[in-house]
């Protein structure tokens, strides 16, 4: 099997550890039967202040074409955060319909958390973001701007299968996972409409899945429980903001935003899947060569479990926290002095 992959190295440190991903699929291609053959594109905030967008207008349906998108990270001083959203990330996720943003949180052996005295046992959840609707909508607008009177609308969009979809791919993963339990996060004592709506899809989705236990958590106590008990959280699904949030914060308390991977996945297969790590470009260790790699390669992990090569993903991850548990080759971000090519190295040498 031959796997087209598309690689957009993006800004910062994206461009620093997409070929270390790079370097492990081939390690695992010469050592399983499957072999992978890379595009790289320069889609990113460099390329929109050479040609004035993030991508070209056949962006997307040149990366349509491939088996999977492996993406490092965009994000440059000077071009506006909304532009590289709006201009590369939404397009590819909804386009594409990646409704599902999967974030894994995970405290890997030899790997500190801020929270004292918790271990691997204690966090080890999963976070299922609706990725295509929800608060992120270009619906709304400005007017009287600069006066007294300026007024801005901004809407949200929650449609039933939107919802009903992203509801229904937590808790079928709740079924595969062995505590079988779900929280949902939600915010309906103060948003009567769209979260009394998200309340009420997700009581009529438990209703076909018994075997699973729900729970429902306002978003302000439900931060509040990450960090006092993150031991109480096996999978958890929100809305686009919601989800967005929680899944940065889960892996702050897991060491470091640095290791958190995240999917962007289309489970219907119908358009490519994107692996991304979630921690930006980082333009201030930008070309310094010490950016950590942990995220690239847990998001590698989660890209061959998705194409169907089990074996090959769960040899990286074996390897990954080999690595970690030793605790000597760790990066600054993970108090170490190792650089991202070397913690690589150990990786290839585990292999």
């Amino acid at each position: 099997m031959t796997y087209r992959i598309a690689l957009i190295p993006g800004d910062g440190i994206g461009k620093e550890v997409v070929p270390e991903g790079v370097r492990v699929l081939n390690a695992l291609a010469g050592n399983y039967d499957f072999k992978v053959e890379f595009t790289e594109f320069p889609y990113s905030c460099g390329y929109y202040l050479d040609h004035g967008v993030m991508m070209p207008e056949d962006g997307i349906q040149t990366l349509r074409a491939f088996d999977a998108i492996l993406l490092g990270a965009v994000g440059y001083p000077g071009v506006p955060d909304h532009v590289s959203l709006w201009g590369l990330l939404l397009p590819i996720r909804r386009q594409m319909q990646q409704y599902v943003n999967l974030r894994p949180v995970r405290l890997l052996p030899g790997i500190t958390s801020p929270l004292t005295n918790r271990t691997s046992k204690d966090i080890d959840f999963c976070i299922v973001r609706e990725n295509n609707e929800g608060e992120y909508s270009e619906i709304g607008g400005r007017i009287y701007a600069g006066t007294d009177q300026e007024m801005v609308v901004q809407e949200s969009i929650f449609t039933r299968q939107g919802v009903d979809r992203i509801m229904r791919y937590a808790f079928q993963l709740a079924q595969k996972r062995p505590r079988k339990r779900l929280a949902s996060a939600t915010k309906s004592n103060g948003i009567i409409h769209t979260m009394t709506f998200w309340d009420e899809r997700f009581a009529a989705m438990a209703k076909d899945f018994p075997e699973i236990t729900t729970e429902q958590y306002h978003i302000d106590i439900l931060t509040a429980n990450f960090v006092q008990h993150p031991d109480w959280f096996d999978v958890v699904v929100g809305s686009n903001l919601f989800g967005d949030i929680l899944s940065d914060l889960g892996p702050a308390l897991a060491g470091s935003i640095g290791i958190a991977p995240s999917a962007n996945l289309n489970p219907e297969r119908t358009f490519p899947s994107m692996f991304e790590p979630v921690h930006g470009s980082a333009p201030d260790i930008a070309g310094k060569g010490i950016a950590n790699p942990i995220g690239t390669l847990w998001s590698v992990v989660m890209m061959l479990e998705f194409l169907g090569e089990v074996d090959a993903s769960q040899r990286l991850m074996s390897a990954i926290e080999a690595v970690t548990s030793e605790g000597e080759l760790l990066t600054p971000d993970l108090g170490g002095t190792a650089r991202t090519d070397e913690f690589t190295n150990a990786v290839l040498g585990k292999l």
